[in-house]
């Protein structure tokens, strides 16, 4: 079958002949299909200048992420870094509350256990540290170091609450202990094993010490506690007795007028009455006791330099 032909004419506008081009189909065939490997190979170069355009601009962005996020690990590293230095100082502060306190320093092998390395398995360490790259690393750094902080600051949270409850403890003690004069006046007679009474001529214990004062000086409580005893005692006349706790009591003597009620709970330097000369007494004095554990002792011990407050 003879190969079927396109004929085209060229007329010009102007002057001149026309002319005629005779194509067969199959040169046309031929062209066409030139024609769109050129437009498909353009496309393809195209798309590629694209996709690497595209592929350099997510790098450097991700190259600028990368560097903002490195930056900012090391500014949090820095914190981190300052953090430790304060919980160091703190755990410095807490050896000296416990001491203060009456409890042991806290185990070497303890507090190097809230120092080290983290506890536990984390697999996204080895993620960190094989895809992570640099930055990974720094993360795995700050990471380790948030977890060694974290464990420090919950074995000092939890040194200082039995420090506190020990303090709380031993304050609540001091302030039931007897720490001061509870009169003002003249100590004339100590607390003695033995003593000749003034008044019944004869050898005794003398189980307190005689504060010898002006009629009407205010009796005060050397400590907090609670009264149990308000009235005449044989031989000390009006009195006043005192439970600290403890297994401590005080006693004090021929007042001339009391100031507290039974049941009342008093603190240290509250008024409990006025120094008086009732019951076996020679004159106006404090006769002054302090029992431990129902037995007599001597009254100054209980007596500091300066009085503790409460």
């Amino acid at each position: 079958m003879p190969d079927r032909r396109w004929t085209v004419m060229l007329v010009p506008h102007g002057e001149g002949g026309s002319r005629s081009v005779s194509i067969s189909v199959t040169v046309l065939k031929l062209l066409a299909g030139v024609a769109t490997i050129v437009v498909a190979t353009v496309l393809a170069a195209a798309v590629g200048v694209v996709s690497h355009t595209v592929d350099l601009s997510k790098a450097s962005r991700v190259e600028r992420e990368n560097r903002v996020l490195s930056s900012q690990l090391t500014r949090l590293g820095d914190r981190v870094e300052a953090l430790s230095d304060t919980l160091a100082l703190i755990s410095r502060r807490d050896e000296e509350v416990r001491l203060v306190a009456g409890l042991e320093p806290l185990d070497a092998q303890v507090r190097r256990a809230g120092i080290g390395g983290p506890a536990g398995d984390w697999p996204e360490r080895e993620q960190l540290v094989s895809e992570g790259g640099e930055t990974g690393r720094q993360a795995l750094r700050v990471h380790l170091d948030l977890d060694a902080l974290l464990r420090r600051a919950t074995l000092i949270s939890t040194s200082f609450r039995e420090a506190s409850e020990s303090l709380a403890s031993h304050v609540q003690r001091l302030s039931a202990t007897p720490s001061i004069m509870p009169t003002t006046g003249f100590l004339t007679s100590n607390f003695s094993g033995l003593r000749y009474h003034p008044i019944l001529h004869i050898g005794r214990p003398h189980e307190g010490i005689d504060i010898t004062a002006p009629y009407g000086t205010p009796i005060i409580a050397p400590a907090g506690g609670r009264v149990v005893s308000v009235g005449w005692r044989a031989g000390f006349g009006l009195a006043v007795e005192l439970d600290h706790g403890y297994g401590v009591r005080t006693i004090y003597a021929h007042m001339s007028r009391t100031a507290a009620a039974v049941g009342q709970s008093v603190r240290r330097g509250e008024r409990l009455g006025f120094v008086g000369s009732t019951g076996l007494s020679t004159g106006p004095h404090l006769h002054y006791e302090v029992h431990v554990d129902g037995r007599a002792v001597d009254p100054l011990r209980y007596v500091m330099p300066s009085a503790i407050a409460d």
